[in-house]
């Protein structure tokens, strides 16, 4: 799971990563942790970390202004909480509404997140053609949805981490 937020040196939020990726960047001295979880550390041979929620790089990284969350299965996933379009059980796959083969594209309006079972179903034909209803519309996130999504964050619960992330959010 991908749980502590990684801010860029002027603060700006970049992205999430695992726990793990996030000691080794303190650990190599590329960040620096800003907020910890209370109770929690992370202990290693001769090294006790407290577990970081929120880190921060020392060396400013150039990102390109993003208007559009980028489009990924992982994204898909998250986006529609690993759960099915189709029947509301857990969701390990993604499925294309138009099929691929029928020229529909990899993208957030043409895609969810639906279980082996039901992708199976559904097989290389729309779900209207298969019979099958969606629960919900797919629909495009913004960057800062995508940021809270990764997080498992939803707007209601945002408590700590709400200094660390885009006013939109």
């Amino acid at each position: 799971m991908r749980n502590t937020l990684v801010l860029n040196a002027s603060y700006e939020p970049l992205t999430t990563v695992s726990l793990k990726r996030a000691v080794v960047l303190v650990l190599q001295d590329k960040a620096v942790v800003e907020h910890a979880h209370p109770l929690s550390v992370v202990r290693g041979t001769g090294v006790s970390l407290p577990v970081p929620r929120v880190i921060r790089l020392n060396r400013y990284v150039r990102v390109p202004f993003r208007q559009r969350a980028p489009w990924s299965r992982r994204g898909v996933l998250v986006r529609d909480q690993h759960l099915c379009a189709y029947c509301g059980r857990r969701a390990t796959t993604v499925d294309h509404l138009q099929p691929k083969s029928r020229g529909g594209a990899d993208s957030w309006l043409n895609t969810v997140a639906a279980c082996a079972e039901d992708n199976q179903r559904k097989a290389d034909r729309t779900p209207e053609q298969a019979g099958m209803k969606l629960l919900r519309r797919p629909f495009e996130p913004t960057p800062e949805a995508t940021l809270m999504l990764a997080l498992g964050l939803k707007q209601s619960d945002l408590g700590e981490l709400a200094a660390w992330l885009p006013a939109t959010a």
